[in-house]
Parts: structure tokens; C-alpha cells; sequence
């Protein structure tokens, strides 16, 4: 299909390096799907919990503080509860030495987008056909000094900070989610890499928030029977919160867009996709209270995914409502 060969086909940076100098707008998941401070592992073992794809790797203590120490060039990914939700926050801290670069990985699908950080750019996000948004300021990962490093995640709009500095800010990141997380360590017996105190968490900014700096945001937890326009009632949490943000905001009008995966035939898709974004509008105009006038719906079908639809977890991310201000 059309719509999927263009996702796996981005559009090819016009500019390789794009210099970003702003403030810490970081603003962590309040819903905790992940920590790990590696302080029940045993010192010398491979924390339990996560996967060896190879190398040499182990827990250690560096200054009093445990780590998963490489010493090798290796991968390892974390096994996750649930897909990664569209809006997600993603800390740790990071320590390596001379040119060493780290990246992360959310998903398997291809050629995917991924973050990475590394000491002659500082890093950033990297995808195919020469995708690349760093800062170019250059960091110094030194062995046994760690960085702090933080991602936070909207659908495709994805942000890097390390120590406190964005260092990307990137609107058209499709990283992808599945029900792992993906670290590709680059180490050696004499160059260390430390990984320490791991936070994965949903959610992030605000609603409000996030709407007035980037103009919009999916409406993580909005839930529909499948094939259908019914809501769920555990959509009604998030429901209740677009409602509240409305009532605190009279002068904000919101646009509810529709997506569907790929699965069925466009016109099923493009029906679906429309009758779902109109029955939130109904739910926001029948039981939020909101006037119809300040809410617009439309569906886009599969014409617009968010992630890759070869795998169920693109699927599941590609099915979604998103807010727009308008």
C-alpha cells in the first residue's frame, strides 16, 4: 500500500546537522513501565531481567554506585510488560571512553530510527537514508563519569537531552514501538562503557503542554471495540482529562483526528477512522459538556502511521487518536 511504502521510505534529510540550543523542557512519565538501579543483581552477574544479544557484559560497582559494565562490544535488549505507549520518557546514565558511541533502539522493524549518543557529536537521532538531527557540540563520555541521558517520546516527535541539553529535537522520528528496548554498547577491555539507574515511563508532558509547543499530542489510553467506533470504558480516564483541559481552557479548540493500521481495505479504513474520531467528539459534546463548536473531528485512515505496519506492535501504535489545536 501506498501508505506503507512511505513509512518505510522517510523522506531524506535536506540538512544533515541541525544545531539546537535550547532550554530542559524534559518532563518525566509519571507512569513507571520500567527502573532498574541493578541493586539485587550480584556483582559479576548479568542483571536477570534483561537479554544478552552479545558481548561481554556485568554488573559492577563504580564509586559506590552499580552499573552494567561492557567490556566488549555488545547488545543487549529489555524485555517490557506492554508496547511502548505513543508517549513515553526514557533516563539512564551513561559513561564510556575516547570515541565510543551507544545507541538505543525501540523497535525491529527494518531499518529503524534509533538514538544515539556519541562524544564527536554528541549524538541524537539516526534513521535510514541519511537521517540525522544532532547538535554537533561534541560531549566527553569518560570512563566511570557518567552522563545523564533522557529521551522523550510523542508518536514521532522525539526529543534528547544529555546533562540537561537538548540535543535533538526531532519531529519526524519514527522510532517505532514494540515490548523491548534495544542497547547496542560499544566497549572494550581497556574502554568501559557504565549504564546505571534506568527509568521507562509513560506519559510526559501534559496535555496542555504539549499541545502549545508542539501543536499536538496522541490521546495515549482512548480505547475502541475492534472493527468498531464504540469506546471502551477505560477510555474514559483520558476522556475525562481532554474534557477538564477544555473546561480550564475555554478559549482552546481541539481538532480529534482518527488512524487505523492497514489492515482491511482503504474505504473500511477511511469510514472507521472517521467514525471513531466522531465519537469522541460525541463523548467530549454529550458527557464532557463541551460545545460542539469548539471541536472538529476527521479521519485519516491508514494514510498517516505512526509506526511501521509489518509487525502487530506498529499495528497497535498506528491505531490511534490524536489532538490538533487549532
Amino acid at each position: 500500500m501506498a501508505a506503507q511504502e512511505a513509512e518505510e521510505k522517510p523522506e531524506k534529510q535536506e540538512q544533515e546537522t541541525i544545531a539546537v540550543d535550547a532550554g530542559d523542557d524534559f518532563v518525566a512519565g509519571d507512569r513507571v513501565i520500567l527502573e532498574a538501579n541493578f541493586s539485587r543483581d550480584p556483582l559479576g552477574a548479568f542483571p536477570r531481567i534483561f537479554r544478552l544479544k552479545g558481548g561481554n557484559m556485568e554488573v559492577a560497582s563504580v564509586n559506590g554506585k552499580r552499573y552494567l559494565r561492557a567490556t566488549s562490544t555488545g547488545a543487549f535488549s529489555i524485555p517490557l510488560p506492554e508496547v511502548l505507549p505513543h508517549r513515553f520518557t526514557l533516563e539512564f546514565d551513561l559513561a564510556g571512553s575516547g570515541g565510543q558511541f551507544q545507541d538505543i533502539l525501540f523497535s525491529n522493524d527494518g531499518d529503524p530510527f534509533y538514538v544515539t549518543i556519541r562524544p564527536i557529536d554528541e549524538g541524537g537521532i539516526a534513521g535510514p537514508d541519511g537521517y540525522r538531527v544532532v547538535s554537533g557540540h561534541g560531549i566527553s563520555l569518560e570512563e566511570g563519569v557518567p552522563v545523564q541521558v533522557r529521551v522523550m517520546a510523542d508518536g514521532s516527535y522525539v526529543k534528547v537531552y544529555v546533562n540537561g541539553k537538548r540535543i535533538a529535537n526531532a519531529p519526524n522520528a519514527r522510532i517505532g514501538r514494540s515490548k523491548e528496548v534495544q542497547f547496542r554498547l560499544n566497549a572494550f577491555t581497556d574502554a568501559h562503557a557504565l549504564l546505571g539507574n534506568l527509568r521507562l515511563a509513560a506519559g510526559g508532558k501534559d496535555l496542555y503542554r504539549a499541545l502549545n509547543e508542539e501543536g499536538h499530542v496522541t490521546a495515549e489510553g482512548i480505547l475502541f471495540d475492534t472493527a468498531s467506533d464504540r469506546i471502551r470504558p477505560e477510555s474514559e480516564k483520558v476522556l475525562t482529562e481532554i474534557s477538564a483541559l477544555l473546561v480550564a481552557h475555554p478559549d482552546l479548540k481541539l481538532g480529534i483526528e482518527g488512524h487505523t493500521d492497514n489492515s482491511g481495505a482503504d474505504d473500511a479504513n477511511q469510514l472507521l477512522s472517521e467514525k471513531r474520531a466522531a465519537a469522541v467528539k460525541n463523548w467530549l459534546v454529550m458527557k464532557g459538556k463541551i460545545s460542539a463548536g469548539r471541536l472538529e473531528s476527521k479521519g485519516y485512515g491508514d494514510t498517516l502511521p505512526a509506526a511501521s505496519n509489518e509487525t502487530a506492535e506498529g499495528k497497535q501504535t498506528n491505531r490511534r487518536v490524536e489532538l490538533v489545536k487549532l
